[in-house]
This record gives C-alpha cells, sequence and structure tokens, in this order.
C-alpha cells in the first residue's frame, strides 16, 4: 500500500495532466503556491485539509478523488487501516472512506474531532449538500450563523456552499461520518 502523502500526489498529477495544466495554471485556479503543488506531487509534503479542499474546489474534483485509490466492487473499510488527513495540529482527522463516484455523486470520510478540536470547513461548490452522523462524544456544527449541537445518534443536513466549522468542546473524542453529496 502506498503511502497517503504519495497518492494524493500521484493523484494531483494525474487530474493536472488529463486537464493539460501546468502547475502556473493549477495554482491559478487553485490559490495554492506552484511551490506547494510541486512539493505535493512529488510527494515530499503531506497537504493540510484546508489546501487539498482548495485544491479539490479549483479543480472542481471531490476531496476523495486527491486521497484514495481504486477499489474493486466490494470494499470492506477498517478504521484501523486507514491513514487520517489532518488538521489543527492534528486535533482534526478525516478518514476517507469511500471516494467519489460519478455513477453516486457522493463520498464518505468518517472524522474525530480531539479535545479542543476547532476547524473551519473550506465552502463546497453551490448545489454541494453534507450529511453528518454524529457517532461519539458531542460534536458542535456552527453553519451560517446558526450552531447546532450533535450527540451520538443525531445528524444533519446543509448547503455546503456556506462557511462551516466543526467544534469539540468537550473532554472526550467525539465522532461523526460526513457524507458530501454533489449534484
Amino acid at each position: 500500500m502506498k503511502s497517503l502523502q504519495v497518492q494524493i500526489g500521484q493523484n494531483l498529477k494525474n487530474v493536472r495532466k488529463v486537464r493539460g495544466y501546468s502547475l502556473d495554471q493549477l495554482s491559478s485556479v487553485t490559490g495554492v503556491s506552484k511551490g506547494m503543488l510541486a512539493q505535493i506531487e512529488r510527494g515530499d509534503s503531506s497537504p493540510t485539509v484546508n489546501t487539498l479542499w482548495k485544491i479539490a474546489n479549483g479543480l472542481q474534483v471531490s476531496f476523495s478523488s486527491l486521497v484514495e485509490e481504486s477499489h474493486s466492487s466490494v470494499s470492506v473499510v477498517r478504521l484501523h487501516d486507514k491513514k487520517p488527513v489532518t488538521e489543527e495540529e492534528e486535533l482534526f482527522q478525516v478518514f476517507p472512506y469511500f471516494p467519489y463516484d460519478p455513477s453516486r455523486k457522493f463520498e464518505i470520510y468518517y472524522i474525530e474531532l480531539l479535545p479542543g478540536c476547532f476547524h473551519v470547513s473550506e465552502r463546497h461548490h453551490s448545489g454541494v449538500e453534507e450529511y453528518v452522523l454524529a457517532t461519539e462524544g458531542e460534536t458542535t456544527l456552527k453553519v451560517g450563523n446558526e450552531t447546532y449541537s450533535l450527540v451520538k445518534g443525531d445528524s444533519i443536513r446543509f448547503q455546503a456552499n456556506q462557511t462551516h466549522t466543526y467544534e469539540n468542546r468537550s473532554s472526550e473524542i467525539s465522532g461523526c461520518y460526513n457524507l458530501i453529496y454533489y449534484p
């Protein structure tokens, strides 16, 4: 199995080559520096969640298309086998479960928020929806100007083209599944 850094680099380079973009053009559409993009493609840099979202949004591809290898028709995903993409000093951990599939138009992640985590998510394209299903602890989401608190068994759906944050205000780990739907 390839390291996550190498997989991200290969996926990014493949998308860039298919589109015929130079690194300068890729930097222009994503807002990420040419140097950082080159480091990511070579597998020399481990990009943050926000950097990956900037790249995905700029290229208009799913987040998971940048981090996952393709799989067979039957997939069993085990959390302990997944390597997280981290952010906020590793307090925010995203485990890619099922990458974007154009025929299904969604992707699924498991997210763990360690105590004290506060993560601002990148806005997505118009029409993109997020579905969050809480599995443990308490996760506080702010969508636009409204704040919602989710505990195990709770869920929320929202238009993701607005500012949204994920926060763990407790002393325990909180977790949730996140399904992102692309119309």
